[in-house]
């Protein structure tokens, strides 16, 4: 890892940018067991239910839920829901200091919209058979997603302030910088963390053979799915930089899509794909597991930084896998 990304070296313009344990949060959760319970009492529903619904809105473990009956299946209860877990992210974000409370994303669409490979960003010989490569979802929603790559800094409090506020957010993991503590994303998982591919070795993937190529993307994929049980639709290359080989590799173990970026997110800026450095519904916001040994601020002032540009222009963010 060199500390820099790149954009594809495939024919569409290239671009340097800069490179870039569950302890429950007792007073969020707190805070909307009483809204919940006043709630249910007011609204007649079954207290339990409103307490495990509390207990999901936060981030924490709990009962499987249980089919909607009665007044838990109308739109009045779904809206008060909502509210109570706004209500209690509005709490996590004077926890965490945050400028504004995270905006609440919108119910993901019943079916994923259509991703084709990015205008530039083809390779030779592409056609649809092989994953899209992409920089934005295709969507109306004033939604974006977060992804976050490699796997270096492990801050705790990273996992606890993104399921106090119920933020989503992608790991694309490399090998060499998680394998110390597998536990950490095992952790994060728990918590809704999708896992994806980001390389055994984060090497620059156009300068490696065929079979160099394979070890480092499906070597990855055997290893995330025996640690995390389950093997990555979604790969990321290092540097965003890939060939035809890369695809066809990808693709042969398992990847449907290959996520890119429209931004990046650091502790105390932002860096822009686009010259009008704004986003736009179903941007991917990269940034790293990294903290104050690498840039300005821990992972936890990462967030702040990058919410505070999100919630100001209107956005919230989604789960990307539930679009892609």
């Amino acid at each position: 890892m060199n500390g820099r990304e790149t954009g594809p070296v495939t024919g569409g313009r290239q671009r340097v940018r800069s490179r870039l344990r569950r302890r429950p949060g007792y007073a969020v959760l707190a805070a909307l067991l009483v809204a919940a319970a006043a709630s249910g009492c007011a609204a007649g529903d079954d207290s339990g239910a409103a307490v495990r619904s509390a207990k999901a809105q936060v981030g924490q473990a709990g009962p499987q839920a249980e089919p909607a009956a009665g007044a838990l299946g109308t739109r009045a209860a779904q809206a008060e829901r909502a509210r109570l877990a706004q209500a209690a992210r509005a709490v996590a974000a004077k926890k965490w200091d945050l400028a504004a409370t995270p905006l609440a994303a919108p119910v993901p669409p019943a079916k994923k919209p259509h991703i084709t490979t990015r205008k530039g960003f083809e390779v030779s010989g592409q056609d649809d058979s092989l994953p899209p490569v992409f920089t934005r979802v295709p969507t109306t929603d004033k939604v974006v997603f977060l992804t976050m790559d490699d796997g270096d800094d492990k801050d705790p409090e990273l996992l606890k302030m993104m399921s106090e506020l119920n933020i989503p957010y992608s790991a694309f993991l490399t090998d060499y910088l998680v394998r110390d503590d597998y536990t950490y994303f095992e952790d994060a998982q728990s918590r809704g963390t999708v896992i994806g591919n980001h390389t055994l070795n984060h090497r620059y993937l156009p300068g490696l053979s065929h079979d160099e190529q394979k070890r480092e993307i499906c070597g990855q994929q055997d290893i995330l799915e025996k640690q995390f049980g389950k093997r990555p639709r979604l790969f990321r290359p290092p540097y965003g930089n890939y060939n035809t080989d890369t695809l066809k590799i990808a693709k042969s173990c398992g990847v449907t899509a290959v996520p890119l970026w429209e931004a990046e997110a650091f502790p105390d800026h932002m860096e822009w794909r686009e010259e009008d450095q704004k986003l736009h519904p179903g941007d991917i916001i990269l940034t790293h597991f990294r903290g104050k040994a690498d840039w300005k601020g821990s992972m936890p002032d990462l967030v702040r930084s990058v919410m505070k540009v999100i919630t100001d222009q209107g956005y919230s963010v989604a789960r990307l896998e539930d679009y892609v």
